[in-house]
């Protein structure tokens, strides 16, 4: 007769065996089962696909587009005028002509005074759901608004107007209308609308100054002056932060980006940079994107901190930015360098996806975007041309 302790000793390798192969297949199991659970990997990936070129005017300065991206609109600086496209069919559909009162502008070159007019169109935003077009008129010292649904014409003669003349494509058909002129300072440059349509914000080049004008969409002249706030040296890019209530300047006459206080429009700090900033764009994670135009670089800056995160170096003289509505893309017009370049944002870097040609001086750009394409609408100012880049998006499921 076996002992229960011999029979234990002969099955126990077996024993140890078994219980090896259950705890195995269990964990396999939970391997498995978490492998399964685990959410896809999302790449997205950028294709160019074509570029086409449409005319403007002389000396075209900026793009801007309405809210839904059906027209877009280029402040043509020399050809004192206003081109409208209709983005689907790329046709221009108007132009608005201003006409011309002679003053004194600026040679950047010379660094001094020339003769010129006032009604040099330089940078445009939109207000009220796409009613008011704002322009800043570079030698006029403020901006007017561009009303377009209902008639402008008034006759208050204690308030200067500009008189515009609408011509079409037929060149059959031409309309006229005055606009108010609201005084803003010296030069103004970028113009930046609060996202509940209640304040704009000018950049004065040679006030060193900003101006912030309360809008009344419904009673003209649709705005006033209530505030007007010095800056270290000369401003010109605006990016604001509608959760925060604050706004960031651009000083590109120093070393500095300076933050104003929305709720009581004064100055309230200043966060230090490499190099004479020239235009910024805020992300949906309270991150400025900076283009330093005499540096040949973008950066990418915690707008709460003031900390840089990263930079990267781009063709020579970035100038205007713009970022894609998905945050993913940033795309930079480089006029020294003749071109558009695109980079892809990460957590900790820029990535150079394209640099693509863009002869003529390109400064301005805007976006228009949809679930499946991008298109870059970039104006080049020796040309007096819109050069569009059409973009494909790509998402990559990886398990």
């Amino acid at each position: 007769m076996v002992s229960f302790s011999t029979l234990y000793n002969n099955l126990k390798p077996i024993i140890l065996i078994g219980f090896i192969c259950i705890y195995s297949t269990k964990t396999k199991a939970k391997q498995l089962e978490k492998k399964d659970t685990v959410a896809p990997i999302v790449k997205s990936k950028l294709i160019f696909i074509k570029a086409e070129t449409i005319k403007t005017a002389a000396g075209t300065k900026s793009v801007v587009f309405n809210t839904n991206g059906t027209k877009l609109y280029a402040m043509n600086l020399e050809g004192m005028s206003i081109s409208e496209f209709d983005r689907a069919t790329r046709i221009n559909t108007r132009v608005f002509k201003f006409k011309g009162t002679k003053a004194l502008g600026w040679d950047y070159k010379k660094h001094t005074t020339m003769d010129s007019f006032e009604e040099k169109p330089v940078e445009a935003c939109f207000s009220n759901n796409n009613q008011i077009l704002w322009v800043s008129l570079h030698n006029a010292k403020g901006i007017v608004p561009i009303n377009f649904s209902k008639d402008s014409i008034h006759h208050d003669l204690n308030l200067k107007k500009k008189k515009i003349y609408i011509q079409y494509p037929d060149k059959k058909r031409k309309d006229s209308l005055e606009v108010p002129l609201i005084k803003t300072g010296k030069t103004p440059k970028v113009i930046a609308c609060t996202s509940n349509d209640s304040f704009l914000l000018v950049s004065n080049w040679h006030s060193n100054n900003v101006s912030v004008v309360k809008l009344n969409n419904g009673v003209y002249p649709y705005g006033k002056v209530i505030a007007t706030i010095p800056v270290q040296s000369i401003p010109r890019g605006i990016a604001i932060d509608n959760d925060n209530q604050k706004t960031y300047i651009a000083i590109m006459g120093s070393k500095l980006i300076s933050v104003i206080d929305n709720k009581t429009w004064l100055f309230e700090r200043n966060i230090k940079v490499a190099s004479k900033p020239r235009h910024i764009v805020l992300d949906n994670k309270k991150r400025l994107f900076v283009s330093y135009n005499s540096l040949d670089k973008i950066a990418c800056i915690d707008a709460l901190s003031g900390k840089k995160l990263f930079d990267i170096k781009t063709k020579n003289q970035p100038r205007t930015i713009a970022l894609s509505k998905n945050n993913k893309y940033l795309f930079v017009t480089c006029y020294g360098g003749n071109a558009l370049e695109v980079f892809k944002i990460n957590d900790t870097g820029f990535i150079k996806l394209y640099t693509l040609e863009s002869e003529g001086k390109p400064v301005g750009v805007d976006i228009y975007e949809n679930e499946n394409t991008i298109e870059a609408w970039v104006c080049n100012y020796k040309e007096g041309n819109v050069k569009i880049f059409t973009f494909k998006k790509e998402e990559i499921l990886k398990k």
